[in-house]
């Protein structure tokens, strides 16, 4: 099982609602907005780190709102 950090920033006031979209994205098994340099850190999990980077890419990079991503591979 492979498992990302992803750190989102988004446009202002859009915080609630994308974190809640991406909490709907299968693979996504938690989401919070949080404060400091980012506004939402969310832990995707799948077979393997292919299958999550096509999920970003094609499903969580496309949310209207989301201004950047930086992805963490965990290790162990």
């Amino acid at each position: 099982m492979a498992r990302v950090y992803l750190l989102v920033n988004v446009l202002p006031g859009k915080e609630v609602s994308i974190r809640d979209t991406l909490r709907g994205i299968k693979g996504v098994s938690n989401a919070d907005v949080v404060t400091g340099h980012y506004d939402i850190i969310a832990v995707i999990e799948a077979k393997n780190t292919t299958e999550i980077f096509e999920k970003i890419l094609k499903k969580i990079r496309m949310i209207k709102g989301i201004s950047r991503t930086e992805t963490f591979v965990a290790v162990e």
